[in-house]
């Protein structure tokens, strides 16, 4: 993930186009950005993003992500890294970015100044650092992306499955009018865990739907390289495939596990059932 801090807007769009010679040239190859400013209220405007690029919308990109992250209160993020900001944990697990990355990008990105914010593919930093030192007045942040966000919500939802188990042991040891008021618990945490396993295979979805735009667009890129081009765009779309197979198996992981969640409650259900029928 990138960051390229500038003090104008005009200067947005020489850094956008600086980096849009670079994927041409073969030395980086930007999957998506948008330019964005921050204004006085310290809220992020997003002011374009690349259309040229396979990642042409922001809507559940690690892109958007990371600017929700760039608009939000500074001490949003501390929050979150002590595990109390929900939303700013969501937004670093789907950025793949750590709370410092962003921290750090939040505080530099001041009102009035303006960014490009970009997912791209590099081999080393001299190229792209080359170029904006041309420009000069930048401030150049990048951070490696973590495939972090399927286990954390994995580890989301074994809280909220946990403190299901946990109410429900109390509520088989309590009075009847007690046992009602947990049950609403109960009911509430279980609401809780179905919204997060849906959020879960909508970002599974969006995930695939990014990864197969970003292979698809080294594919092409590969077919009509030769030489040590052809060599780079090679190697990037081996280490793209790579990530991507251990990142869909992470989440086939979590998908598999709530299969099984749903299968062991059916299987509960039809031996209460035989057990309710034996007894009568």
């Amino acid at each position: 993930m990138l960051i390229v801090i500038v003090d104008n807007e005009t200067k947005a769009y020489d850094v956008e186009k600086a980096l849009g010679k670079l994927d041409e040239d073969g030395e980086i190859t930007v999957y998506g950005d948008a330019v964005i400013d921050k204004t006085t209220d310290g809220k992020v405007e997003v002011k374009q993003t690349g259309e040229g690029f396979p990642i042409k919308t922001l809507g559940g990109t690690a892109i958007g992500s990371l600017i929700g992250l760039l608009g939000g209160p500074i001490g949003l993020l501390v929050g979150a890294a002590a595990g109390t900001a929900v939303g700013g944990l969501s937004d670093l697990y789907s950025a793949g970015v750590s709370a410092d990355f962003g921290q750090e990008a939040s505080t530099k990105l001041t009102p009035g100044k303006f960014a490009v914010v970009a997912d791209i593919s590099e081999e080393w930093v001299t190229p792209l650092d080359t170029e904006m030192e041309k420009l000069g007045g930048t401030t150049v942040l990048r951070a490696n992306k973590r495939d972090v966000e399927a286990e954390q919500r994995k580890q989301d939802q074994d809280e909220v499955k946990t403190d299901i188990n946990k109410l429900g042991t109390e509520a088989s040891k309590s009075s009847e009018e007690h046992k009602v008021k947990l049950q609403k618990k109960i009911d509430g945490l279980e609401e809780k865990l179905q919204k997060q396993q849906a959020q879960a295979k909508q970002r599974q979805e969006e995930l695939e739907k990014e990864q197969n735009a970003k292979v698809q667009a080294l594919e092409k890129k590969a077919a009509t390289s030769s030489g040590e081009a052809k060599k780079t765009m090679n190697s990037r779309l081996a280490e793209l495939r790579e990530s991507y197979q251990k990142s869909k198996e992470k989440w086939e992981k979590l998908r598999l596990e709530k299969a099984t969640e749903r299968y062991k409650k059916t299987e509960a259900k039809l031996e209460k059932l035989e057990a309710e029928k034996d007894s009568t």
